[in-house]
């Protein structure tokens, strides 16, 4: 696949939303969510010649997202853990790790709530993680989500399933401690 500038801005307009709310449901931070999306665009520009066109560009272009923002918070996580060593963030936040935003794609009438929900989602794997969020945040099918991942229909659903799990454990300790501090 040739590039040009014309083309290039075209595939930017067409999925910048796409790829600004996917970071976004991984960092949970506006700035962030930008960064990453600048990265992500740099990074199609530079490969798109690598893109053998086995998928679809949409799935190439989550992929690359997704890659992007774990690589993001894993960057960032070891950043945390060297502060504790010595090493000072001017942003505060950055250390808390506290989730204090409004993602786009979720109503929720209680920004506590919400808060707390993706605090949960953050403590899934991986894997689980990213299944949940092309599934129920940016409501992508089973066979959509399994070509993204590469995984068969059958782990993506059991993915889901487990994240469900998961999340409903501990969302239901958490409200529990939520709603014995009020």
């Amino acid at each position: 696949m040739i590039l040009n500038q014309e083309l290039f801005q075209e595939m930017y307009h067409e999925y910048k939303s796409l790829v600004y709310n996917v970071a976004l449901s991984y960092v949970q931070n506006v700035e962030d969510a930008e960064e990453i999306t600048q990265d992500v665009f740099v990074k199609l520009y530079q490969s798109i010649d690598s893109f053998k066109q086995q998928s679809t560009l949409k799935t190439w272009i989550y992929r690359i997202t997704i890659n992007k923002s774990l690589d993001f918070l894993k960057h960032k996580n070891s950043q945390k853990r060297f502060f504790i060593f010595g090493k000072r963030s001017e942003n505060e936040n950055e250390i808390q790790n506290i989730s204090s935003f409004e993602h786009p794609g979720i109503l929720l009438e209680n920004k506590e709530k919400s808060k707390l929900l993706f605090e949960v989602i953050n403590q899934l794997n991986e894997n689980q993680k990213t299944a949940f969020i092309l599934s129920k945040i940016d409501g992508l099918s089973n066979p959509e989500i399994s070509t993204i991942m590469e995984l068969s229909i059958s782990s993506v659903e059991s993915l889901i399933f487990r994240a469900k799990d998961n999340l409903k454990k501990k969302l239901g300790n958490k409200f529990e401690e939520y709603h014995k501090k009020k």
